[in-house]
């Protein structure tokens, strides 16, 4: 490997390391991944998988010490990867970490041992150190996807006046819903004794995924920082994004005590680490710097980040195609679903709404339930797959036209990342279905090199500069609409309707046994019956 491609400015041997978020729904994996700091390209990565598990139905856990193992075995495997290249470990000169947000972790101050599992999403982390930027990805506690915590979200909702879930937007600019942290911490301070128990005495730390991986890597509990970034907070439901500060309204609310939430700073500087959420990270690495570019990111979910602060999340993207492949058993691999779905070019009139987890952004509906509409004797496996992807489209859609009204500003075009990205029909459908290009660069995962660029730039690291002369190129392939946009319209029309007849399916309803235990009871409701 020539020596000017480890360099991350001048003629300085550094390097920028970084792990991307984690992308299937039953074992996620990690990446390390080094950059050539000039060309923006990945040197060589390291890969490392975590199971989540699902101990109850809707329930998604992922061990916090696993996670850390995760974090250290991409470090040391990295760090010889390095060696190999004949790059200098002594110069390493930061250190970052990447992550989803969301997911919620309790910890003990006094013993560092997690008090319960993550349940959910995680931060981007910068140790001022020696010459080398690692960014390094982990994960969760009670984590996105689970939706243990509907009842909590529907009792928070009933104190709200006129039961309005959007009562704390206007502080938060979120509704309330299992998605955010808020609510998950809540769960866990309501049925988690040992939680309860270290938040009396003083002892409990609550964060998100990048505040467990900080306060371990800098010292832990003989004097770990415990500490997030703006990006992290902001999608707990208790920072308030005004005064970019903790809320104590918003803490009252929830029943929160302030003293257990972590410091809060900002997203690239230098005092001991810096902090990135995951899709913040993305924005960054797609350089989308002007004011109303956005980037959509398709992995387990899809997450859709505009350079106005806007933001839209899909609970089911890649998860759709893990389900037809693992439940139903359609397909051998997950690359199979392009080629099933290209053979016959049309989902035939069927339509797949995949609300596995509740229907995110726009709706905010955590009652939808997963259907397929449509249907008739010619339906086959192909349009079956080939809907599957029409709804990871249809999904962006939504949001984009909702960020589109909010923020003033149309998208002119849509960059992508993402695994799912390399199915070439995937992203043609996109293009068809939003009358927009879309924009795929040649690397898929640009969260890791957004991380690398933002602890680059950082005051007192500066190998980075985040002026647009100064960026770095990044090679592209752009999709163009090939449909015209009424029939494009008319697709969606028929999607919006399929949408509907998934609303409103599960309630969740508290009864009272003969002993006095409370049952959760899920009720199917259907328009026959209601």
């Amino acid at each position: 490997m020539p020596k000017g491609e480890h360099t991350l400015c001048g003629h300085t041997k550094e390097v920028c390391i970084s792990s991307v978020w984690p992308c299937p729904v039953f074992i996620l994996f990690y990446f390390s991944q080094v950059f050539n700091a000039k060309t923006a390209e990945v040197i060589s990565q390291h890969q490392v998988e975590i199971k989540q598990s699902f101990p109850k139905e809707g329930w998604v856990e992922e061990d916090p010490k696993e996670i850390m193992q995760s974090v250290h075995e991409c470090i040391e495997n990295t760090c010889e990867k390095l060696s190999q290249l004949k790059v200098d470990i002594s110069r390493v000169k930061a250190v970052g970490v990447t992550n989803q947000r969301e997911t919620t972790l309790v910890w003990d101050r006094a013993t560092g041992e997690p008090l319960y599992n993550a349940i959910g999403k995680s931060v981007s982390l910068l140790l001022y150190s020696k010459p080398v930027c690692f960014f390094l990805l982990s994960a969760l506690g009670l984590v996105w996807l689970d939706l243990r915590t509907q009842s909590t979200v529907e009792r928070l909702i009933k104190k709200a006046p006129g039961e309005n879930k959007n009562h704390l937007k206007h502080l938060t600019g979120l509704p309330i819903s299992t998605y955010f942290s808020a609510v998950k911490l809540r769960w866990l301070l309501d049925n988690v004794d040992e939680v309860r128990e270290a938040v009396r005495t003083g002892r409990a730390l609550f964060g998100t995924v990048d505040s467990w991986i900080i306060w371990n890597l800098t010292g832990g509990r003989s004097g770990g920082v415990h500490a997030t970034d703006v990006s992290n907070a902001s999608r707990t439901m208790l920072f308030n994004i005004h005064s970019m500060e903790w809320d104590p309204e918003l803490c009252r609310y929830f029943d929160i005590p302030m003293e257990i939430l972590p410091d809060v700073r900002s997203s690239s500087e230098v005092y001991g680490w810096m902090c990135l959420g995951d899709q913040s990270a993305a924005l960054v690495g797609q350089m989308c710097f002007e004011e109303g570019q956005a980037k959509n990111t398709y992995g387990t979910g899809c997450f859709l980040l505009q350079n106005t602060g806007c933001k839209g999340s899909v609970a089911i993207a890649g998860a759709v195609v893990q389900w037809l492949k693992n439940n139903m058993g359609m397909v051998q691999t997950s690359s199979e679903i392009e080629k099933l779905a290209a053979e016959v070019g049309t989902s035939h009139g069927c339509y797949f709404v995949p609300a596995f987890s509740g229907l995110y952004a726009p709706y905010w509906e955590p009652s939808a339930r997963g259907i397929i509409c449509g249907l008739t004797q010619f339906t086959n496996k192909k349009h079956l797959a080939f809907a599957a992807l029409e709804a990871v489209c249809f999904q962006t859609r939504e949001i984009l036209d909702a960020m589109n009204q909010d923020s003033g500003v149309p998208l002119t075009q849509l960059r992508v990342d993402g695994g799912m990205t390399a199915n070439r029909l995937l992203m043609q459908l996109q293009a068809d279905i939003l009358c927009i290009p879309v924009v795929r660069p040649t690397m898929s995962e640009t969260t890791a090199l957004g991380a690398a660029v933002a602890a680059g730039a950082a005051e007192g690291v500066d190998v980075w500069s985040l002026s647009p002369g100064h960026l770095p190129l990044i090679k592209s392939e752009t999709f163009q609409p090939q449909i015209n946009p009424e029939e494009s319209d008319f697709r969606f029309s028929r999607w919006k309707k399929a949408v509907q007849k998934a609303m409103n399916w599960e309630t969740m309803e508290t009864c009272s046994t003969s002993e006095g235990m409370e049952l959760q009871l899920s009720l199917v409701h259907s328009e026959f019956t209601d």
